[in-house]
């Protein structure tokens, strides 16, 4: 039986990182064999691409340069680690996916969504995540939050306008798609946070959950 393939998305300092380990806790505590992976990244390809994308070397770069590494990456990705996974029975969680392409390339660069679709179906063929979870917070919240974790990288230090447009780009991708994406606020204290996150994943586990 094929695998579940589950995304977590958001902007800068929403949790991610603590949220996607208790995800993976608790998909294993259910018995659910779980491959976790990044974007852009996953492997040792994509990792040195996601060096490329962050470096401050490289601020200016194109915004369809961007676009196309973050496809490169993840046709690499989806090659050596996503669909090997999930064709093994395996559940996939991936830290962000090609929801974050639409937000970031999308909402924050202004590249026409038609184009990312387009990239999407060739690289993605049919696949796409059985179900995202976005973690949500006001961008200022989040920002202070990511300022609070040391030097920041190529993307984390646009502007709060940038940031705004990727936001309100997540927020109209779960407005599209109601029963793959789930919002989470992620703005209160974590147990809140986890609270609703443990909600979600119980629809998820269930047979023929969304």
């Amino acid at each position: 039986m094929r695998g579940r393939f589950i995304t977590v998305e958001g902007t800068e300092g929403v949790g991610k990182s603590t949220n996607l380990e208790f995800i993976r806790q608790q998909l294993e505590a259910a018995g659910i064999e779980v491959v976790q992976t990044r974007e852009p990244g996953g492997t040792p390809l994509s990792e040195d691409i996601r060096q490329q994308l962050l470096d401050h070397r490289h601020t200016g770069m194109s915004s369809d340069c961007e676009l196309l590494l973050m496809f490169a990456a993840r046709a690499e990705h989806l090659a050596k680690v996503i669909v090997p996974a999930l064709e093994a029975g395996k559940w996939v969680l991936c830290d962000r996916f090609t929801d974050a392409t639409y937000a970031y390339q999308g909402g924050g660069r202004g590249i026409d969504t038609s184009r990312i679709s387009a990239l999407e179906n060739w690289v993605q063929g049919e696949l796409r995540p059985d179900a995202t979870l976005i973690l949500d917070v006001p961008v200022e919240i989040g920002l202070a939050r990511a300022s609070q974790r040391g030097e920041l990288d190529r993307f984390e230090r646009e502007k709060e306008e940038f940031f705004n447009n990727v936001r309100n780009a997540y927020l109209s991708l779960a407005e599209q798609y109601p029963k793959r994406i789930h919002i989470i606020d992620a703005a209160p204290a974590l147990e809140v946070v986890q609270s609703q996150l443990a909600d979600v994943l119980k629809q998820i586990m269930e047979p023929n959950g969304d």
